[in-house]
Parts: structure tokens; C-alpha cells; sequence
């Protein structure tokens, strides 16, 4: 059974009540609606733009297994695109404007622009626990961009989707 209070103001404030639903804030709500969102869309996005992206890879005589070996920064690197492209897509679709969906895709670039570097640099050579390292900072990268922009994250785009598209000529 849900839990919905309402919380009411004092009587001097003009303020509207806050409806709760367990006791947690509509703007958290959406915040985390938003967070875990963008996450299913990132890793839908990595499996199914993975597969064609394995499939152009087996086309010139190469698999993600070899690329992870031989060209990291590479598998990196189409990694965070195949896990970017379809977030910002997401957010579009959302109401989010360019510079929110710039930040994020930020959030998500320049960690794999690290692990590159730690890489190259020798620092780190275990691929399956610098992909690990990789994908925590990101998520911890989108989460301090949410956090940054809470205004950004916490209410409704009010459908902004329907404004994507294209309206009918009149008649």
C-alpha cells in the first residue's frame, strides 16, 4: 500500500502543500527517475549498438576481444560513444536542452579520456578492471552533473518530446 501525505504549510506561509508519495519529495523523484533512466539507456545502447559495431569489426577481420587486446583505447573509446549516443538521444526525447545533454555527454567522455591516458601511460594494463573503473566514473560523473544542475533534473520537461515533432502544415 503506498504511503501519500500531505504536507501542509504553516498558516502564515502562502506556499501550496507538497504531496509525498513514502515520504519522498516529487523533485527527488524525478531526479532519480531520471539517473536510473539515462543508465538503462546507456547500457541498451552499448548492446545494441555493440552488435553492429561487431559486426563492422568481423567485416575487416577483427572482434571486440582483439580490440581489447590489441587497440584499448580504441574499445574504449567506441564503448563510451555506443553508451553516450542513445543517452543523449534519451535526453532529447526527455525535454533535456544542448547544454545539459553537452554535460553529460562530458560526464561520460572524459572519464574514458582518463582511462585512454592511464593506458597509454602504462599505469593501468588490466582492461577488465580498467572498464571497471571507467563505467563507476562515469556513473559518478552524471550523477555530480545531475546534482550541479538539481533545477535541470528535478520537475517535468512538460513532454517536451511532442515539440520534436514535426507539426502539420495547416491547411
Amino acid at each position: 500500500m503506498r504511503n501519500l501525505s500531505v504536507r501542509r504549510p504553516a498558516a502564515d506561509s502562502p506556499q501550496q502543500p507538497v504531496f509525498r508519495r513514502g515520504g519522498i519529495k516529487p523533485g527527488t523523484r524525478h531526479l532519480v527517475r531520471h539517473y536510473a533512466e539515462m543508465v538503462v539507456a546507456m547500457f541498451l545502447g552499448m548492446a545494441v549498438l555493440g552488435v553492429p559495431a561487431g559486426w563492422a569489426l568481423g567485416s575487416v577481420g577483427s572482434s571486440w576481444s582483439e580490440l581489447s587486446t590489441d587497440a584499448p583505447s580504441v574499445m574504449l573509446l567506441a564503448m563510451a560513444v555506443t553508451m553516450t549516443v542513445p543517452m543523449v538521444g534519451w535526453m532529447r526525447y526527455r525535454g533535456h536542452g544542448w547544454r545539459a545533454n553537452t554535460e553529460m555527454s562530458a560526464a561520460m567522455i572524459l572519464p574514458t579520456f582518463a582511462a585512454i591516458g592511464l593506458v597509454a601511460g602504462g599505469v593501468i594494463e588490466d582492461i577488465g578492471a580498467l572498464l571497471v573503473i571507467d563505467h563507476v566514473a562515469m556513473l559518478l560523473g552524471m550523477l555530480a552533473a545531475m546534482l550541479l544542475r538539481a533545477d535541470e533534473y528535478t520537475h517535468h520537461h512538460a513532454h517536451a518530446h511532442a515539440q520534436l515533432q514535426p507539426r502539420a502544415a495547416a491547411a
